[in-house]
């Protein structure tokens, strides 16, 4: 829609400044601004600065005339739209008006004006300039649309891709387990086998209770169950899931937190999962044996959980949109990690849920990260 704050710019070209100071009067009214030129040139130059709803000419005037002004406006790409009304003291016998319309005119107006007929064409053309800006508004936002709804029919696409390569590989670890228990007599390598598909259950049932939590959290059936945690046991209960991936990876973990107990009104296995999924996320994309760190401090009314590593960073055009489903970020190698690039958007959506807010920081590829999240203290 035309922003009621923007002015509508009517332009008016006559040699006489009594003439603009008399047309002014008749057309200035709140929202309308009327830009006065007296020669051919001044016109051109407003032209070029200002879009203007409608053009009044005087067609006798020194220098350049009347015609010959909207011969150059009609070649100018700025103001070949503008439509123009002559003005004029002479007669508009037949040829006149014959070359006023092939100069681009839309009318002629007699001199002295008529004032109600001087207004009522006017408010034509501006009512007809509003459409047209609500018109080209409207196409901007259809084009953003179509430009949302293809970006994210890609991330769909690559979510199908991922999703199918995600289940794909416990599946097929589960056929290639029971083959190999089915002919495997030695108990011990037996139990080995066993602990190999466990692992890959556990990621299965991860990744499925992940696409569970985002179904319910977008139909609003997920309750938090409210109790007073401290962020101390939500932090060693976060590590302790995250460990074997952390381990995985052979990297160093470093845990800071107060000796004194800091206080949340939450959902101690929601608010788990949130700093779960950070450091998850961390060990995906640091290198072989990186560093993590995983920190908190009350800071006045809040808490500040710090989790940071040494990884791939998050380059700059990315950062916006890490939080967002299914997206994921690429490393140096240019693929992305194992995963539904779901994690993230649960914790953002999670800390929201506990009036809480996450933030990122990266200095860019190759730098490392920092994820911030901040929660309301109690007590």
């Amino acid at each position: 829609m035309t922003s009621p704050d923007k002015p509508i710019h009517l332009l008016l070209v006559d040699d006489l400044e009594e003439n603009l100071l008399a047309l002014e009067a008749l057309l200035k009214r709140d929202g309308v601004v009327c830009l006065k030129a007296r020669s051919g040139d001044e016109a051109l130059e407003l032209l070029l600065v200002h879009d203007v709803a409608l053009a009044l000419v005087d067609v006798q005037m020194p220098g350049m005339d009347g015609f010959q002004l909207a011969e150059f406006m009609r070649g100018n790409a700025n103001a070949r739209h503008v439509p123009i009304i002559f003005v004029t003291a002479g007669s508009a016998d037949q040829q006149r008006r014959f070359r006023g319309y092939e100069a681009g005119a839309v009318d002629f107006i007699q001199k002295p004006v008529e004032t109600d007929i001087l207004k009522s064409k006017a408010n034509v053309f501006i009512e007809l300039y509003r459409q047209r800006q609500e018109i080209l508004s409207h196409r901007d936002e259809l084009k953003a649309y179509a430009a949302a709804l293809s970006a994210a029919d890609r991330r769909k696409n690559d979510f199908i891709a991922m999703l199918g390569h995600e289940l794909r590989n416990p599946v097929m670890a589960f056929r290639a387990g029971l083959q190999l228990l089915e002919r495997q007599k030695d108990p011990e390598k037996s139990a080995l086998i066993h602990a190999r598909m466990e692992v890959q259950a556990h990621h299965l049932s991860r990744l499925i209770e992940d696409l569970l939590d985002v179904a319910r959290i977008d139909q609003g059936k997920i309750s938090l169950q409210r109790e007073r945690v401290t962020v101390q046991s939500i932090i060693d209960s976060a590590v302790d899931t995250s460990r074997p991936k952390i381990d995985a990876g052979r990297h160093d973990l470093t845990v800071e937190v107060p000796g004194a107990p800091i206080w949340l009104d939450g959902d101690f296995t929601r608010l788990s999962q949130v700093v779960s999924n950070l450091l998850t996320n961390a060990a995906k994309y640091t290198p072989s044996e990186g560093r993590i760190q995983v920190s908190a401090n009350r800071v006045e009314d809040r808490v500040r959980i710090d989790v940071a590593d040494n990884g791939v960073g998050v380059p700059q055009e990315m950062q916006v949109r890490v939080f967002d489903l299914f997206t994921q970020s690429k490393g140096p190698d240019d693929r992305s990690r194992e995963g539904l690039g779901i994690g993230l958007a649960l914790v953002r959506q999670l800390v929201e849920m506990h009036e809480g807010a996450v933030e990122l920081e990266s200095a860019g590829a190759g730098a490392g990260s920092r994820f911030t999240v901040w929660f309301p203290v109690v007590g």
